[in-house]
């Protein structure tokens, strides 16, 4: 079970995130925040909004009532990684 263990906002609105495993990578979740409809993330596109998380349920959390499972950052971190592309296939 993949878990963060630590996120750290180090700019715009991506994320430094190391995860239980020990991987290290960042995530920019710019694009996902401003073309998801849904609103849960309008509130997030103000960026104080968004680097007010926190991390609950082993994973990144916002006051908004927002979170993204642990698999799916860790997808979008690694997901140009040539070792990982088999994992994620399955």
């Amino acid at each position: 079970m993949l878990i963060i263990k630590k996120a750290e906002y180090i700019g715009n609105y991506t994320i430094r995130l190391i995860f239980n495993n020990g991987k290290r990578g960042k995530v920019d979740l710019e694009k996902i925040i401003f073309e998801d409809k849904r609103p849960i993330f309008s509130k997030l596109k103000n960026k104080n909004d968004f680097k007010n998380f926190q991390i609950k349920h082993n994973t990144v959390t916002w006051n908004a009532g927002l979170d993204l499972a642990p698999e799916y950052l860790f997808y979008l971190a690694f997901k140009e990684d040539k070792d990982l592309q088999n994992q994620f296939k399955q």
